[in-house]
């Protein structure tokens, strides 16, 4: 966020605008910031405040933007193969399919993302798809409205074993596996999740596969490592230090002693909260992971969105903050609730997921600028691959840009007054409606 906008947007705040002033950051009668300073020092200090938000309060040293080659071989593979649209040799089109394991929010989000970067690589005409449409709704409406020379989105071809309904996936896994295999009408097929992921991470099927949406691809064995995918027909986003950074920098901000997180107690839902890299955080930080059980397998929709506002609750209590994280139960009919019990307790929250969190009440969370960079980077490897490159000689590793999303409202009912270098690094600060702790 630029100072002048900090300034503006903070200055009715009392609080904060004597913090400044104090620090002499913030001159009496002004509209800007650093006026008793010249134009040498100005510079400094806006360069030395930039550098130390990016690199000492966020913990992270990694490029940006967002995009960092594992290794020399890879990035020259990836160099090696044009972005550029082209139809398949026979002239036709390419065919793209999906499939998910159930109804999440953050999968619609991502898919978009990936359409957007698609235009903006050539491959498609812009669209503007419209906002509260099911999965069911946004494919076909890629399907019947996208405008393309060289893809299309196919109808059919969406495969999802119910919403998260394990007595289904068998299933579901046997059929699209089954049309990969004999009637081989797809050229690429899009797997939002870990049980879709996991489900086409296999010997079985040649078709291009492309994972996203996945909280840790490595340890819920859908790649083998972050280097490589394992299987040639397999690329997946994978981001080592994504979930480890993000508490790093939580704990760095409010030194909390005990962290609050909400599981389902399965592999996947250990791997959609990222609990392993939370404990090893823990474990290298030195402060305790309170966890909360609340399951979203084969459970009705109303049931997992109450055991999950009761977990969250229940930690409001327990924990000193609270790592929001990836689950069914937290979704834009309960994070309200969620929110406001957080806000009850005076309980620092960190969304695991992103800036749509925190612009519904959770305090804080890494930006993602609306999952810009995460559907180039697919749309890039997709690109590649219909111009011959190989899934798996292609880069897996992706970083997000250094950036933080602060919702103000909830910090200033927590009582929490943001460090001026927080304020700096934030790419989006918003206000939520009003909520009273």
């Amino acid at each position: 966020m630029h100072h002048n906008q900090i300034v503006s947007f903070l200055g009715e705040d009392l609080t904060i605008r004597e913090g400044l002033w104090s620090a002499g950051l913030w001159p009496a009668g002004h509209g800007i910031l650093f006026t008793s300073a010249g134009a040498a020092r100005r510079h400094m200090l806006k360069s030395t405040l930039l550098a130390t938000a990016a690199v000492l309060c966020l913990g992270i040293t990694h490029p940006s933007p967002a995009i960092a080659l594992p290794d020399q071989q890879l990035a020259a593979n990836a160099a090696t193969w044009p972005v550029t649209p082209k139809l398949k040799e026979d002239g036709t089109k390419w065919r793209i399919g999906y499939y998910e394991g159930g109804q999440y929010a953050d999968y619609v989000v991502i898919l978009k993302s990936i359409v957007n970067g698609l235009a903006a690589l050539g491959w498609l005409k812009g669209v503007d798809i419209p906002a509260g449409l099911d999965p069911f709704q946004t494919w076909q409406w890629l399907a019947t409205r996208v405008d393309s020379r060289f893809i299309e989105f196919v109808a059919d071809a969406r495969y999802a074993p119910g919403n998260f309904d394990a007595s289904k996936r068998t299933k579901t896994r046997a059929e699209l596996i089954g049309r990969l295999k004999e009637r081989r009408d797809l050229d690429l097929v899009l797997a939002l999740g870990t049980w879709a992921g996991q489900d086409l991470a296999t010997s079985e099927v040649t078709v291009p596969v492309i994972v996203a949406s996945t909280s840790d691809p490595v340890g819920s064995k859908i790649v083998a490592s972050a280097e490589d995918s394992g299987f040639d027909h397999l690329n997946a986003k994978v981001e080592p230090t994504r979930y480890h950074d993000q508490v790093e920098l939580f704990w760095n901000t409010f030194g909390f002693k005990r962290l609050g997180v909400v599981y389902e107690d399965s592999t996947e839902g250990r791997s959609f909260a990222a609990l392993p890299a939370v404990e090893a955080a823990a474990r290298e930080l030195g402060f305790e992971v309170v966890g909360c059980k609340a399951p979203f397998s084969n459970t009705a929709q109303a049931v997992v969105d109450q055991a999950a506002i009761a977990c969250y609750r229940d930690l409001a209590v327990k924990a000193d903050a609270v790592y929001v994280t990836v689950h069914r139960g937290v979704n834009a009919a309960t994070l309200p609730a969620i929110s406001q019990a957080l806000i009850t307790g005076r309980i620092p929250s960190f969304s695991m997921l992103g800036e749509t969190e925190v612009r519904a009440g959770v305090l804080m969370s890494v930006a993602q600028s609306n999952y810009l960079y995460v559907g180039r980077f697919h749309a890039e490897t997709i690109a590649r691959i219909f111009n011959g490159a190989r899934p798996r000689s292609l880069p897996q590793i992706w970083q997000a840009p250094a950036q933080i999303a602060l919702n103000y409202t909830t910090a200033k009912a927590i009582g929490y007054v943001p460090p001026f270098d927080i304020l700096v690094a934030s790419d989006e600060i918003v206000r939520s409606p009003a909520t009273t702790p």
